[in-house]
């Protein structure tokens, strides 16, 4: 078995993420088709106007073949916030979250960001367990009617 590579996000690795964030959220999670838009919108945001030495996407592959994705964008001249952070299931509990977390948070202090946030839900116990043991705090948890589901929203930040 080959091994798996971090390389830096392409635009064309667009359409690929839109797809698999819209189908492993509706699957798992049963979101509507606003999360696809979501995510597509960030993209084409980050596409055009994302700044290359403070901001950077990257996508695991094997063989060619993707396996997830993880942003570092920048919120402010000192914070930066972690996006599309996705692992597809058949890779995931096998040290891949961990490599692509320390990749993105590695970046953002190279970079000179000292901060990290984050958005997400609950329902990602495996991610937010990553987070814990990586140092990041929970900052906020409210209940929320997002994506055509009732969700547990939560907010989170790392000191770099």
């Amino acid at each position: 078995m080959e091994s798996i590579q971090i390389r830096p996000f392409c635009a064309v690795d667009a359409p690929w993420l839109v797809e698999q964030h819209g189908k492993f959220y509706a699957r798992d999670e049963g979101f509507d088709d606003s999360f696809g838009a979501l995510v597509e919108q960030i993209l084409e945001d980050f596409v055009a106007e994302h700044d290359p030495a403070r901001e950077r996407g990257w996508i695991a592959e094997r063989a060619g073949q993707r396996l997830g994705s993880i942003f570092c964008v920048a919120l402010d001249e000192r914070t930066a916030k972690l996006r599309l952070f996705l692992l597809v299931p058949e890779v995931r509990g096998r040290g891949l979250g961990q490599q692509m977390l320390d990749t993105c948070t590695d970046f953002a202090r190279g970079v000179g960001f000292t901060e990290m946030r984050l958005w997400t839900h609950e329902s990602h116990r495996a991610a937010c367990a990553l987070y814990r043991r990586n140092g990041w705090q929970l900052l906020d948890s409210k209940p929320v009617h997002s994506f055509g589901v009732e969700l547990v929203e939560q907010s989170w930040k790392f000191r770099l």
